[in-house]
């Protein structure tokens, strides 16, 4: 998010050493979603949850965020490819930038009602954990 804030404030105010910082963001958070995706899927095998929990939860939070982090390898490449701050296709970039963080917002949506309506507090839950509305 942090990459997407500067990206846009870069293109409304040039500025090289904010061009720098967003694709040193843009970096870290390819890094760190690698790692995201990598824990996700892990979890995904060890975490017991019933099918009433996986069908409208767990299934469209790891799809919302695969499509995340197939956005963010894109981004990333264009990035690495045209340093810092592609000059072609700039509106482009910010647009796809922009439904990144869209399918981001909408997957964690999915994940914190994984994480505080089914395990708040670090309380443990009896095995399946049932859904509930």
């Amino acid at each position: 998010m942090g990459a997407g804030l500067l990206y846009g404030l870069t293109w409304i105010c040039p500025n090289d050493k904010r061009e720098w910082a967003a694709y040193w963001l843009l970096l870290l958070g390819f890094w760190a979603s690698i790692a995201a995706v990598a824990t996700g899927f892990y979890a995904y095998s060890e975490v017991n949850l019933s099918k009433t929990v996986q069908r409208p939860l767990t299934s469209p939070h790891m799809c919302w965020m695969v499509v995340t982090f197939l956005i963010t390898i894109g981004l990333t490449s264009w990035a690495i490819v045209d340093k810092p701050f592609p000059r072609a296709g700039r509106r482009i970039f910010l647009l796809i930038f922009l439904i990144m963080l869209m399918t981001l917002t909408r997957g964690a949506d999915y994940g914190s009602r994984l994480v505080f309506d089914y395990n708040a507090d670090g309380n443990a839950l009896s095995h399946p954990i049932q859904y509930s509305r």
